[in-house]
């Protein structure tokens, strides 16, 4: 290999690694800006935690998995006004039943009995949903947003497929900067950054109200379904990727980071198909990331905030939808066996109409049935 070809293919994974860091802020951003704006959180407090458990993931797994905000409990504090206390409550008690569920050995148990076609269908229903989410931010600026996804989409087949998503997102600011729109402008806060603790009231209504509805989704997406497709991305490094060690790495930085302002942070299964699909493959798209968030978190101001008041919702809809396209998409979707397809259908289907605790145990009472016929049928 020549100097210039070897050259050339560094700078090729450079590109990669640095817009595979930025790949998931569909997810990110809209949630983030949205507990700092209406919700009355310090924004240093949370990029200090995204940027502190963004570290610690690339240094223990090496590979690009990423933090996400835990979505059903962010959406809830954001759509009910929850205060900055009912959030760190959350975030300590997901953290705490993580970490027991992984000590246990339970979550290890739980993964044995979800199959491959169980994991898919999960993958494919949760998938759909982002895409459906954003479509419907895409759809507040339809010629910028969709016309950022088709650009997205495109570019997969081009060889500088992984400039396409700064691309869109550097034109949409653009834009919204010189038209003057703004729809989708945030209005920050000036909450002070500081130490907390939760009142007392705060955990049983935490409980309720934000962990049990976030925590089937955790169990089967952030821990789980990222567990299979990490071990399907980077084979070579398949021990790292137990569900235990998904489990441990968010409980503890759930559970140490909340008292210092962070919120309810996981990994998640759409994150690392988008990172990965943008050209992400080593340590660095986190390292990246987590510097990007700790900068931010120490230089916050109007300037920063101004900035990123720029992205469009719809820009960020664009990324979301890419996000759930990977993770829908799979080609066991069209090759699986006849059985496997069904329970793929299913699992789906419930996890769609209810959610995905339920679609998991539709799919678990058809593989036993399934267990149980080729019993029968071998001591005929």
């Amino acid at each position: 290999m020549t100097s210039d070809s070897s050259n050339a293919k560094s700078a090729n994974q450079f590109v990669g690694e640095l817009t595979g860091a930025f790949a998931d802020l569909g997810t990110f951003l809209p949630l983030v800006l949205g507990l700092i704006a209406l919700n009355q959180f310090s924004p240093q407090g949370i990029f200090f935690g995204f940027g502190v458990m963004c570290f610690g993931v690339a240094l223990f797994y090496r590979r690009p998995i990423p933090v996400q905000p835990m979505k059903v409990i962010s959406a809830l504090v954001i759509a009910q006004g929850l205060s900055p206390g009912m959030m760190q409550a959350s975030a300590m008690l997901m953290g705490l039943i993580l970490l027991a569920l992984a000590y246990s050995g339970a979550i290890e148990w739980l993964a044995k009995q979800i199959s491959q076609a169980i994991s898919i269908g999960i993958q494919f229903a949760i998938g759909l949903q982002l895409l459906w989410m954003g479509a419907k931010m895409m759809s507040l600026s339809p010629l910028i947003g969709f016309g950022a996804f088709a650009v997205i989409f495109l570019a997969r087949f081009l060889p500088l497929r992984y400039l396409s998503m700064p691309l869109v997102i550097v034109l949409g600011m653009l834009w919204q900067y010189h038209l003057g729109d703004n729809s989708a402008e945030f209005q920050f806060n000036d909450t002070a950054w500081h130490l907390g603790w939760p009142a007392m009231n705060d955990w049983q209504s935490a409980l309720t109200l934000l962990v049990l509805p976030q925590l089937a989704m955790t169990l089967t997406n952030a821990v789980i379904a990222s567990s299979f497709m990490a071990k399907d991305k980077f084979p070579e490094d398949a021990a790292k990727f137990t569900p235990k060690a998904f489990a441990t790495s968010s409980g503890f930085a759930n559970l140490l980071l909340a008292p210092l302002g962070s919120i309810s942070m996981c990994h998640g299964a759409g994150g690392l198909a988008v990172q990965y699909h943008f050209g992400a493959r080593k340590m660095w798209a986190p390292l990246i990331f987590g510097s990007f968030c700790l900068m931010i978190a120490l230089c916050w101001g109007e300037t920063v905030a101004w900035l990123l008041s720029l992205i469009p919702m719809a820009i960020l809809g664009s990324l979301l939808s890419t996000a759930g396209l990977q993770l829908a998409w799979s080609k066991r979707l069209i090759d699986g066996r006849p059985f496997c397809m069904v329970v793929i259908a299913v699992t789906a289907t419930f996890s769609l109409a209810f959610n995905a605790a339920i679609g998991l145990l539709a799919g678990l009472a058809l593989e036993f049935l399934r267990r149980r016929w080729h019993l029968v049928a071998a001591l005929r």
